[in-house]
């Protein structure tokens, strides 16, 4: 098995919907906002390679939404999804497997591309895992996230008949489980990953940032904030307790960090990128 992250670029989103009911006054120590109270963070993806199978988890925000649309997000950098799997050697064609770790669009738009009037999958050999309880809440929205869920992100892959659902309690495969956490969205799936004698934990929404540590930095995003922070503080022992190394989504600088213990509970030990611990 060998590991690579796939940086795809930068976006920005408001620092106040980012943190909840933080006061800017702290997280801005961690995430400085620009004059229109922005924050930048990035789509950070993990590449597997797993004998046979390519595995890439989530795709990003992708490029086929509208001026207007990304407009919101103030998308910028030179990373791209494609110049960062060339990097290693490998072209989209190559994944077999994309494990969506939830529906948001900047976790799946890059799933999906426009040809002429079709939307098609942006990875033709690809299998798409998702689980039944998300997907039929990502396609019967709430309102509070109807924003989030589009359906141009996520009816075309069911149409294409390469999505698959994962079974709760069921491994994806030997050397990757999917954890669930149920606060920031329905049935989000974290996977797992046992790599070189460690315990590599992919944190999607439930830890954004090394700034979103703290148990009470939940983002105003999240449906059911005091879940979050039930599973979180579960999660966080877990981590510590066992020594998982965290793979950050959004963090628009620390790639991966490990957690301690400490007087004021359990805040960041170590940053680092995989190639820095793995070689």
């Amino acid at each position: 098995m060998k590991l690579y992250t796939i940086d795809t670029g930068f976006f920005k989103l408001d620092g106040g919907a980012m943190f909840g009911v933080v006061p800017k006054s702290l997280w801005q120590r961690t995430n400085p906002a620009d004059e229109r109270n922005l924050c930048t963070w990035t789509n950070r993806l993990l590449l597997i390679e797993d004998g046979k199978q390519l595995i890439l988890v989530d795709t990003a925000i992708g490029d086929k939404q509208d001026e207007k649309f990304f407009g919101h997000y103030f998308l910028h950098g030179d990373a791209t999804l494609d110049s960062s799997l060339a990097k290693y050697g490998f072209h989209r064609d190559d994944i077999t497997d994309i494990i969506l770790t939830h529906l948001h669009f900047d976790h799946c738009g890059g799933a999906i591309k426009r040809e002429g009037d079709q939307l098609v999958p942006a990875f033709k050999n690809a299998r798409f895992w998702s689980n039944e309880k998300h997907w039929e809440w990502a396609i019967h929205p709430n309102p509070r996230e109807k924003a989030s869920f589009l359906r141009e992100n996520i009816l075309p892959i069911q149409e294409s008949g390469q999505l698959h659902f994962i079974q709760q309690g069921t491994p994806f495969s030997p050397n990757i489980d999917i954890r669930y956490a149920h606060g920031h969205t329905e049935a989000m799936m974290l996977p797992q990953i046992r790599y070189q004698g460690k315990t590599i934990l992919y944190m999607a929404d439930l830890l954004p940032s090394v700034g979103h540590i703290p148990l009470p930095y939940v983002m105003g995003y999240d449906v059911r904030p005091l879940i979050t922070m039930e599973e979180r503080q579960d999660y966080w022992h877990e981590i510590v307790d066992n020594e998982y190394i965290l793979f950050l989504e959004h963090d628009p600088v620390n790639a991966c960090c490990t957690l301690q213990h400490t007087e004021k509970g359990v805040r960041l030990k170590d940053t680092f990128r995989l190639e820095e611990m793995f070689g």
